[in-house]
Parts: C-alpha cells; sequence; structure tokens
C-alpha cells in the first residue's frame, strides 16, 4: 500500500488548502502538509524505516501507529524518544534517526 494525499479539494473532513511544510530527516529536506504527523510525512515520502533495533539492527520504523510500541521512536529537535506516529510534524523541524547500543550488560 502506498502513502499517498488526497487533493484538499475532495477531502471531504478538511476541504480547507494544504498549507506546505519542510522538516528535515537525517539531515534530507521532506515536503510534507501541515497537520500530518512525522510518521505521515516520512512515510509519504517513500521512507518505510528510520531506526535500527539494538539487538540486531533490524530496520524499524511505523508499526502500530497509536503510541503503543516504540518502532517509530525518532529525536525531534534534541528531544530523544518521540513517538513519530504521535508527533505532529512543524515546518523547520529537525528530526533525526535514533539507534541506541545495548549496555554492556546486557550482551
Amino acid at each position: 500500500m502506498a502513502a499517498r494525499i488526497v487533493p484538499a479539494k475532495r477531502d471531504p473532513i478538511r476541504p480547507a488548502p494544504a498549507n506546505p511544510i519542510v522538516i528535515s530527516i537525517d539531515g534530507d529536506p521532506v515536503a510534507g502538509i501541515e497537520g500530518q504527523t512525522i510518521a505521515g510525512v516520512v512515510l509519504a515520502s517513500g521512507r518505510l524505516a528510520w531506526r535500527r533495533t539494538s539487538v540486531d539492527g533490524r530496520p524499524r520504523g511505523l508499526f502500530c501507529g497509536i503510541g503503543v510500541c516504540f518502532d517509530c521512536i525518532v529525536t525531534v529537535n534534541g528531544e530523544r524518544d518521540v513517538r513519530a506516529c504521535q508527533r505532529r510534524a512543524g515546518d523547520g523541524d529537525v528530526v533525526s534517526s535514533q539507534h541506541d547500543e545495548l549496555p554492556e550488560a546486557a550482551r
């Protein structure tokens, strides 16, 4: 399933014109629309993963989409452990991927 944006003229819920925004994801500018979550902006750009697991380094992105899991955590404007599915993107936000190594005792 591909992410898509419903044109404002055809949106039955909110027919107001869309206000474009630009956020930075790992240094790359990504366009979005005001009101989208960070995860929505990232997925609409075609990127499916933005975090790696601590144990095996496996890619993770959006899993539950409702803030229950922690697969979509990112750093936003210097604030760590932000759930991308819960945070609305703001124009100029700086988003960074997170990858935390396991503590030595857990290895």
